[in-house]
């Protein structure tokens, strides 16, 4: 089990690490912000839909990210119905909102669960509404997944990617912070096996579906090797309200930090991540590893964070 901080420790470093303003319900487009180099905004709120739209909006605003007439792939998580297990489908509807009015030709959203996770968690509907597309992979059909080598892959040397994913030029990756059962977190870095093959995926468990010390850490090792392949170009990721126990699928205990983390460097949004959780981030090893990798900061004395709440 991983070492975990106090409640205490983790608002004296944060503190210590972002500068914080309360807002009124106002987009942080029409804030003024002393420094535009922002590494990370979070945005605490019970409005999930305006918080995910200030976070990207502190960072620049979706046009930073999206280029005129590009085809956008989102992977939002959609594994659960139970509450804490699942993307808000209202995050989900902000980014397809921002997206459009940068002037995406394409958004979709992408994966291998079933049509029945996304109908169960309303993503269905929100997509819909919004006019996006939803593409779902047969994970049965290992024709439809592109082997891919990993040349920087420690433990795991070759992944098999949705062959979808290649068409698309700007990827989002939009998972939620949950406790995991194999690596004690899910974040940013382990939903890129919602674009990994199932058949692959197996192979990141020495013993299928155990929590023994050394598969948890193959586990993680085979995440960040997999993240050395392919590296969002955005995060849009889900802290408002997720299980803290029985993860990833639920139903658990709920913790409610009604928080929106928006960035590029997936390393240190799940250092973040861990830090709400009650973890140091040094103490799980996929965030050690990726940063090992070079994919990202997780020293978050060396990120620029920006706080709001609304």
């Amino acid at each position: 089990m991983s070492k975990k901080i106090n409640r205490r420790q983790f608002i004296q470093k944060s503190a210590a690490i972002s500068l914080s303003s309360v807002l009124s319900g106002t987009l942080a487009s029409n804030i003024k912000l002393e420094n535009q180099n922002i590494d990370m905004a979070v945005v605490k709120g019970r409005d999930y839909f305006k918080s995910a739209k200030n976070a990207v909006e502190m960072l620049g605003g979706m046009n930073k990210f999206v280029p005129k007439n590009s085809k956008v792939a989102l992977l939002p998580n959609p594994q659960s119905h139970h509450p804490g297990t699942f993307t808000k489908p209202e995050i989900v509807r902000a980014a397809i909102q921002m997206c459009k009015e940068a002037g995406a030709k394409e958004i979709t959203c992408i994966g291998w669960l079933p049509r029945r996770n996304w109908e169960n968690t309303g993503m269905k509907k929100v997509i819909d509404e919004e006019g996006a597309q939803l593409v779902i992979t047969n994970s049965r059909d290992e024709t439809l997944f592109k082997p891919v080598l990993i040349p920087k892959g420690e433990v795991l040397r070759e992944a098999r990617i949705i062959r979808t994913f290649f068409n698309y030029d700007v990827f989002i990756n939009m998972n939620i912070i949950k406790e995991h059962s194999g690596s004690n977190l899910s974040g940013a870095l382990k939903n890129l096996m919602g674009k990994n093959s199932p058949m692959s995926n197996r192979n990141f468990h020495k013993m299928l579906g155990t929590t023994d010390k050394d598969d948890i850490r193959h586990l993680d090792h085979c995440i960040a090797d997999l993240n050395t392949i392919i590296q969002p170009d955005l995060c849009i990721i889900d802290a408002t309200e997720f299980v803290i126990t029985n993860g990833p699928n639920g139903p658990g205990e709920l913790l409610k930090p009604q928080k929106v983390i928006a960035g590029t460097d997936p390393v240190a949004i799940d250092s973040y991540g861990a830090n709400i959780f009650g973890y140091m981030q040094k103490d799980i090893y996929v965030i050690t590893k990726s940063y090992e990798h070079g994919l990202g900061e997780m020293d978050l004395e060396k990120v620029n964070i920006k706080e709001l709440v609304i």
